[in-house]
């Protein structure tokens, strides 16, 4: 049954900040939650989180490439620029 636990997190950061264990597993357990009340398809829950900074000031950019982005990084290019030309 497609449900949604949304939350208003970066991209990336979906389950909270790196290193925080207990803020992660909060976020779990609340999603979890949101499972078992979900009662019909395209239910939408959203989750009580809020990201602690500002969303201008969010840094989620690893400051490397991941290896699958840098792999395919020139068709990637060309994708997109082949999508703005039309």
């Amino acid at each position: 049954m497609p449900r949604v636990a949304a939350i208003a997190y970066p991209f990336g950061r979906i389950i909270g900040q790196v290193g925080d264990a207990q803020g992660q597993r909060e976020v779990l357990k609340q999603t979890l939650a949101c499972l078992e009340k979900a009662d019909h398809p395209g239910q939408i829950f959203h989750l009580p989180f809020e990201w602690p900074e500002a969303p201008k000031e969010v840094k989620w950019h690893p400051p490397e490439i991941s290896p699958i982005i840098k792999l395919y990084l020139e068709e990637i290019k060309k994708a997109a620029a082949s999508a703005r030309k039309k």
